[in-house]
């Protein structure tokens, strides 16, 4: 977990965002299938994308970038 925050504050503001919007995006996928009444195989997934997702935004939020 450390060194996946080390290599999030390594990575510019511009970088940031855009993983923040594949996670966000990974993440919608993700949910739709679920309510579509699907099974996902990796149920797990959901959780990592969120705190990932967490994590990008408490980095932003710690630069004073306003989203």
């Amino acid at each position: 977990m450390a060194r996946e925050v080390e290599e999030l504050r390594g990575k510019s503001n511009e970088e940031l965002i855009e993983i923040l919007n594949q996670v966000n995006e990974e993440l919608f996928k993700l949910r739709r299938a679920i309510k579509s009444g699907g099974a996902i195989e990796k149920p797990g997934r959901i959780k990592v994308l969120k705190r990932t997702r967490a994590r990008i935004l408490t980095i932003l939020r710690e630069r004073g970038v306003k989203l």
